[in-house]
């Protein structure tokens, strides 16, 4: 859609005015501000503007639409700035005046519905009048944390106050750096200091402050500027200046104090760049602020210099006041009561300064001390001194300008007290009642803390020049102040330890003995012994305070200078000629200055008289220069503005050809350049990007390449054989002229020589000379001095052999305590020493009777190792003897099977219910038919299919029972051997024991697949054989398993090795007369023997 067509203020004005008839004044709020921000709206004459503009105002005001009076503000003055002026200052003012009235308003309102909460919350309403406040007051509190008054500010003002900070920032960036519109900047900035005071906005204050700064910055750098502000012109300097005084002045107000020493370097940087001096009454504020600001920051050495330089301008003003050479009302009051009371604090803030700093020290830290001289330094300049000030300086200041007959007759007492009387035992006392009158006063009140710190150093510097050591006790009872300002030993002990490290005071404390020792040694550190000469002291090096004695480090230190001034007053004395020099001296200079006096005082009349006509010829030059610079100024503006719109319009046409022009330019070179960024090509000489494409820059930069490194070789090339050139060209030359140049620096020297041993000559002639002649001088003495070194020596003769007598019976009495302590430290280190002695024997003998124990209690265990391990030999011999014997007859008990098998074979045999004695089978053990033994259905099986096979019948059970039993097979020794018989060890024939399969399948082998063996007829198990215990040697009896041979559990694992022992060869045994009854070999051995 096209724009709507722009229309006259009148109708937008006639608009706006029918809207806010029917309530829609944001409606037309927003018309107005679209007719004001619109470009068309710049030709329109002010005139028609101003309305449209007033109740834009007035309605963004109602609305609270800062942003939108803030955008429409900017674009009117724009538009008006280099027309008419007045109307900017008419809608600004009448912007800040509409918020003002708001915030009135508010607060009325606020008051209004505060009493309307405490009329309902009166008696009226108060069930209980002994309570004080109701449960919902107390719990809304408990909650809010707030009171109702602060509650309804919130609600009700605090958004108007917002508003109106908003438009005072609003309306000081729109006058900001326009030299026509720099009273209503400099009013605006005094109203928002008086609405930042007011209503106590400490955050807001802060704000403006840099806000001003930043304004005041902005200036100096866009000076050049159309309608700019000058800050050289006295007249915008002086606003500016009033402006600061007023910050500084709501900043104490305010208690900010740092930003009230920010105002002050404002204040300081204006008055440098003026160059008319400020009013006395303006300078009286500034040091008079001053001095409460170095006040709170406890800086009492500027803040006394502050005070000294607030006195001097007073005075200065009631000379000039007195002289009619300046108007009263520029001027601070001068009474005689305002002189007195500005010289007390002169003199009671010097002497509060403290003696020994305070402030917390970093060592000799370098970076410390230069910001503290910067510092210092930027003080003194604020202060406009030359120097920075020290406190002997403040006192000579105020001693030659008689301040203490200005005084208070306290403060003078005081001074006389501190400074110049010397009674270190009676100055608290006397200190005292001054202390109790100036703690009466508010304003010197608080002068009393840094005063206790100088009392305290003046006592400790006098005391140290009477006693060597004193009680803490005593000096507590010396340092009495009154009630309120009464010190603790706690802090005296403190300021002593703060006096120690920054070097002012040289104490050693005794906590033991409560004892205070002062410092005497001869060698002590200058910096302890000059009172005010440490670290951080605000004293000079020579000290105020008086003196009873010279200390032992002062008498070393002044030895040199002493001695010197008794030589010149002996000069005096004994050299006629010396004074009568230095009298001809004086008198010649008392007539010459007699001669010339009266001419000198015309001259300076008439110079006087010079200086004044200069300076009266000066001014009206400086006036003429000013008002012809101020037509010139006129005139240059006005041929700036005609420049300056004939120049924006030139560069207005410019920009549009070269933006259309640039556009074009960058959518056809947009391809080229994002090759040229991914080949890194930046610089082509020549070429035409628009007609390049990827291969031709890739040529260009091989090419570009080339050619440098073609042009850098050649400029090598070519500057080296330069180089060689010139080289040789020198060489050859130099050798030509050295000859020449060694012979004319040969007849130099040599004449150089001989002036030099021409005038040594001379000079030691005229030394010779003066010494002969000082020694004539001196021979006229030599009388005079023999005499009276003679004597002298005799009348010190007596006094050196009395301390020589003195000091041989002194050294007689030390030789004798020496020896005698030589030989008590002779006799307690022999008794030491045998001491130790007898201790190392008896801790000898101790371990020699320990290592023969242990000696004896190794062979022990030795002998009870050899007798384990023998008996150990033994058993596993008589374990291999029983390995033996198993073997042997196991192969026996095979051998008989084999037999029996064999017989069977060729004769079948009748079934018995006895069996042999021992059976020999494959499948395994004999077993011994005892009673009750049944066979089992196996055994009965196998015998019927051998009796069915071989044509017999089977026996009956009774005459099987009935059938003796057979002979027991002999016991077997169950071996400690790991290896296992083929057949199995012999089984006993229990009861109810049942044939194993190893026996099963022998008697199936041995029949060869017949009838089935009866129970009985199967081998008998032997019972099995002795278990031998683990490395004890005692056999343990086992009952019959069926599970073969164990294993070997000889070896325990307690130190015996595990050995694998082989049974010995088996021998044929010889029948016995028992049956089944085993004998060993050693008992059938003895037998036969």
């Amino acid at each position: 859609m096209p724009p709507p067509p722009h229309q006259k203020p009148e109708n937008v004005l006639k608009r706006a005015n029918e809207l806010i008839g029917v309530n829609q004044a944001s409606a037309a709020l927003t018309l107005l501000h679209e007719h004001i921000t619109s470009k068309r709206s710049r030709n329109v004459p002010i005139a028609s503007l101003e309305p449209v503009m007033l109740l834009l105002v007035e309605l963004a005001v109602e609305q609270k639409k800062g942003k939108l009076a803030k955008d429409a503000l900017y674009q009117y003055k724009n538009i008006a700035q280099n027309t008419n002026v007045g109307t900017i200052e008419l809608v600004l003012k009448k912007f800040i005046e509409l918020a003002a009235e708001k915030v009135t308003v508010a607060q009325q309102k606020a008051d209004e519905v505060q009493s309307s909460i405490e009329a309902t919350t009166g008696s009226a309403s108060v069930e209980d009048l002994e309570a004080s406040e109701t449960p919902e007051s107390i719990l809304l509190a408990t909650v809010s944390g707030e009171q109702s008054r602060d509650r309804t500010d919130r609600a009700i003002v605090t958004p108007w106050l917002k508003f109106l900070w908003e438009a005072y920032r609003t309306v000081l960036d729109i006058l900001r750096n326009n030299a026509r519109l720099e009273i209503l900047y400099q009013a605006t900035a005094m109203q928002a200091f008086d609405f930042c005071l007011k209503y106590t906005r400490k955050t807001e204050f802060r704000r403006l402050c840099e806000l001003l700064r930043n304004h005041v910055q902005t200036a100096a750098k866009y000076s050049a500027q159309s309608f700019a502000i000058n800050l050289s012109d006295p007249e915008t300097l002086q606003r500016h200046l009033e402006t600061r005084f007023q910050q500084l002045n709501v900043a104490v107000e305010l208690e900010l104090w740092q930003e009230a020493f920010r105002s002050v370097e404002d204040i300081h940087t204006l008055l440098n760049l003026s160059k008319r001096p400020a009013k006395n009454i303006m300078m009286a504020n500034y040091y008079e602020k001053l001095t409460r600001i170095f006040l709170v920051g406890e800086n009492y050495l500027f803040h006394a210099a502050a005070w000294s330089r607030y006195y001097n301008l007073l005075r200065q003003s009631s000379v000039l006041v007195a002289a009619g050479q300046s108007k009263k009302a520029d001027n601070p009051p001068t009474s005689e009561a305002d002189l007195q009371k500005a010289a007390t604090f002169v003199i009671l803030s010097a002497l509060s300064i403290p003696v020994i700093s305070t402030s917390r020290s970093r060592g000799a830290m370098v970076d410390f001390d230069e910001a503290r001289k910067n510092k210092n330094s930027r003080l003194t300049h604020l202060l406009g001194m030359s120097q920075a000030p020290t406190r002997a300086g403040l006192f000579r200041d105020a001693l030659s300008k008689s301040l203490l007959r200005r005084a208070i007759p306290e403060i003078r007492d005081l001074y006389n007290i501190l400074e110049v009387d010397f009674h270190p035992l009676s100055i608290c006392q006397k200190i005292s009642p001054i202390l109790a009158r100036i703690g009466a006063d508010e304003e010197m009140a608080k002068y009393i803390l840094p005063l206790q710190q100088v009392i305290l150093t003046r006592l400790f510097q006098q005391l140290s020049q009477v006693y060597e050591t004193v009680d803490l006790e005593f000096v507590e009872s010396l340092a009495q102040f009154p009630e309120p300002f009464q010190v603790t030993r706690g802090t005296i002990e403190k300021f002593i330890m703060n006096g120690n490290k920054k070097g002012d005071l040289a104490i050693r404390m005794n906590h033991a003995t409560g004892v205070l020792s002062f410092d005497a040694d001869v060698f002590s550190s200058a910096k302890a012994a000059h009172a005010g000469s440490g670290a951080g002291s605000a004293e000079s090096e020579t000290g105020s305070v008086q003196r009873l004695q010279s200390t032992p480090s002062q008498i070393v230190r002044s030895q040199l200078t002493r001695l010197a001034d008794v030589l010149y007053t002996t000069c005096r004395y004994i050299d006629p000629t010396f004074n009568e020099a230095r009298i001809n001296a004086r008198d010649a200079a008392l007539a010459r200055a007699r001669a010339g006096a009266e001419r000198e005082h015309l001259e300076v009349l008439a110079r006087k008289e010079v200086i004044q006509k200069r300076k009266e010829k000066a001014s009206e030059a400086q006036a003429a220069r000013e008002k012809e610079n101020a037509r010139k100024k006129m005139l240059q503006e006005q041929a700036l503005q005609q420049a300056e719109a004939t120049r924006l319009a030139e560069e207005q046409r410019i920009r549009e050809l070269k933006r259309m022009a640039n556009e074009r330019e960058q959518i056809k070179r947009k391809e080229v350049e994002s090759m040229l960024k991914d080949m890194k090509l930046d610089d082509l000489d020549g070429e035409d990007i628009e007609n390049l494409d990827s291969n031709k820059i890739r040529m260009i930069k091989l090419q570009q390449l080339e050619r440098e490194k073609n042009s850098i070789a050649e400029k090598l090339r070519i500057t080296g054989k330069r180089l060689d050139h010139l080289e040789r060209a020198f060489r050859k030359e130099e050798a030509k002229k050295l000859p020449e140049d060694y012979a004319t620096q040969r007849e130099r020297d040599l004449a150089a020589y001989e002036i030099v041993k021409e005038q040594t000559l001379r000079d030691a002639e005229q030394r010779h000379k003066d010494d002969l002649e000082l020694k004539h001088r001196l021979t006229r003495l030599m009388p005079f001095y023999e005499s009276f070194r003679s004597n002298l020596h005799e009348r010190r003769r007596d006094e050196f052999e009395k301390r020589r007598r003195d000091a041989e019976r002194e050294l007689e009495k030390q030789v004798a305590a020496r020896r005698k302590e030589y030989r008590d430290r002779k006799i307690r280190e022999k008794r030491e020493r045998e001491e130790k002695e007898r201790a190392l024997r008896e801790a000898e003998e101790r371990a020699e009777k320990e290592k023969e124990e242990e000696r004896l209690r190794l062979e022990a265990r030795r002998e009870e190792l050899a007798r384990r391990k023998e008996e150990m030999e033994k058993e596993r011999e008589k374990a291999k003897e029983i390995a033996a014997r198993q073997l042997q007859r196991e192969e026996e008990a095979m051998a008989r099977r084999q037999r029996e098998r064999a017989a069977a074979a060729a004769v079948p045999p009748p079934i018995r219910r006895e069996a042999p004695a021992e059976t020999a089978s494959s499948g395994g053990p004999p077993r011994l038919a005892l009673a009750g033994n049944k066979p089992s259905w196996r055994e009965r099986e196998a015998a019927s299919r051998n009796a069915s096979g071989s044509g017999q019948a089977t026996p009956e059970p009774a005459a099987a029972a009935a059938a003796p039993p057979p002979s027991r097979a002999p016991a077997m020794d169950r071996a400690d051997s790991g290896e296992r018989p083929s057949a199995g060890p012999p089984r006993l024939a229990l009861a109810g024991n049942k044939p194993s399969w190893r026996e099963r399948e022998a008697v199936k082998a041995s029949s060869g697949g017949g009838a089935p063996v009866p129970e009985r007829s199967l081998p008998e198990r032997s019972a099995p054989p002795l278990r031998v215990a683990s490395g004890r040697g005692v056999p343990i009896e086992r009952g019959s398993s069926g599970r073969g041979v164990p294993i070997e559990r000889g070896a325990s694992g307690r130190g015996e090795p595990r050995e694998e022992k082989e049974a010995a060869p088996a021998e044929p045994l010889k029948p016995s007369g028992a049956p089944g009854k085993y004998v060993p070999k050693f008992r059938r051995e003895a037998g036969g023997n």
